[in-house]
């Protein structure tokens, strides 16, 4: 009974003429991040920005549970991060703080009309604290120069706040509205030239206590829920020489069923998987490119996309003025 009643808020949503798409079908979801090397520890005081352009395409699945076809989505997010490393209780450890830009465009055909909708503005801000557990003591870059890896154990935590824009007028919008927080455990392992990466996380949220509200259609406030996603995931990289590398990527995520009012939509379980490739190539002393690309390989619930990134860092040694 409670799965019929949200599921009669979402054909009224449909019958109102509006796109139905939730943050984590609309929006590239967080737990679909695919990051090679990501416990691949550095010197300390090592900085780095990075800005990333990162392009999606595809359809937006809604598993039958919403009387909305042809659902696609097409979007851009510019993403500009910085990175410190520093000594963590004689461990290294490297802080990441990251701003992301998007401009999206949604389609699809609602109870036989077809409805677009064009958002553009800032996505909720992530923050990530990772320390080395095992095999990276904190080092200078002379020790650092010497030394070689064989296994690291790492812990992280990620935090994204809910800065990025946000309307509860309405249904699609860049940021949550809500916070969320993925710790998580890695572990990397060094053969000679191969790289085997793979870590284990688990997604919380917090509630969003605005969610379509105050609307021409719903003068009423709404909550919406999200259960935990379990994300695990893994990279398989080979160096073909000092910082040119590339790298297999594969991930899959389990969760995430999404309840309004409380009321519990058995429908929005997420068990989606992607898969990809990324290659990183020198291009001076501190500058390097990086190119991925990656698509879903088994998306049940959610956004099945084609998603293309480009990246470019200058990263340097010494104490951030």
């Amino acid at each position: 009974m409670q799965g019929d009643g949200t599921r009669c808020f979402f054909i009224k949503l449909g019958r109102a003429g509006l796109l139905l798409v939730v943050v984590l079908a609309s929006v590239p979801g967080w737990a679909q991040d695919l990051a090679p090397r990501a416990y691949i520890i550095t010197p300390i005081h090592s900085n780095a920005v990075t800005f990333t352009y990162s392009f999606y395409t595809g359809n937006i699945l809604f598993d039958g549970e919403v009387p909305i076809t042809g659902a696609t989505a097409t979007t851009s997010v510019a993403v500009f991060s910085y990175a410190h490393s520093f000594r963590f209780f004689g461990r290294s450890a490297n802080f990441l703080a990251s701003v992301p830009y998007g401009v999206g465009n949604f389609r699809g055909t609602v109870v036989d009309a077809e409805t677009k909708a064009y958002r553009s503005g800032l996505l909720d801000s992530g923050y990530r604290l990772s320390v080395n557990l095992k095999g990276g003591p904190a080092m200078d870059v002379q020790d650092f120069l010497k030394w070689r890896q064989k296994t690291l154990v790492g812990v992280s935590l990620k935090v994204v706040s809910p800065t990025g824009q946000y309307d509860p007028t309405k249904l699609i919008n860049f940021g949550a509205n809500r916070w969320a927080f993925k710790p998580e455990i890695g572990l990397s392992r060094r053969w000679g030239h191969r790289l085997l990466d793979t870590y284990g996380a688990v997604w919380f949220f917090t509630t969003n206590h605005d969610f379509f509200s105050r609307s021409q259609f719903y003068p009423d406030t709404n909550s919406q829920t999200q259960g935990p996603i379990f994300a695990f995931e893994g990279h398989l990289s080979y160096d073909v020489k000092r910082r040119l590398w590339a790298s297999l990527d594969g991930n899959f995520w389990v969760g995430g069923r999404m309840s309004l009012n409380g009321v519990e939509n058995p429908a929005t379980l997420q068990k989606n998987s992607r898969i990809g490739a990324t290659v990183s190539v020198p291009v001076s002393k501190r500058q390097s490119l990086k190119f991925s690309y990656n698509r879903g390989a088994y998306i049940r619930y959610g956004g099945n996309y084609d998603n293309v990134s480009v990246a470019w860092q200058y990263s340097w040694l010494g104490r951030p003025n």
